[in-house]
């Protein structure tokens, strides 16, 4: 059973970057893909970034595209998000998804295990 718990959110300036991480406490992530989904206050949810099991294929959200990169780590269980040139739209709850019944996938709905999330702002 995949157990998700994202940290590294926080307060950050326009510009800065920051790093979530996406830890499985059941130990089985390996074989799973994985995402990241954000959703700001008042919005749905949007997915952010996507991560084969391998790692080997990735996928992303126009709007993050050249600043974010996810990466794994399957000998820690883990998923991250580098955010770079971070912007005040990217203020969030980024929540960590994952799925073993599925292809990589960009629609949040197709994601059945989620973290609690952690929260991103951005201050301008």
């Amino acid at each position: 059973q995949v157990q998700l718990v994202e940290s590294g959110g926080g307060l950050v300036q326009a510009g800065g970057s920051l790093r979530l991480s996406c830890i499985d406490g059941g130990r089985t992530f390996s074989s799973y893909v994985a995402g990241w989904v954000r959703q700001a206050p008042g919005k749905e949810r949007e997915f952010v970034a996507g991560i084969t099991w391998t790692g080997a294929v990735t996928t992303y959200a126009d709007s993050v595209k050249g600043r974010f990169t996810i990466s794994r780590d399957n000998a820690k269980n883990t998923v991250y998000l580098q955010m770079n040139v971070l912007k005040p739209e990217d203020t969030a709850v980024y929540y960590c998804a994952a799925s073993n019944t599925i292809a990589l996938s960009s629609v949040p709905e197709r994601y059945d295990t989620w973290g609690r999330g952690t929260p991103v702002t951005v201050s301008s």
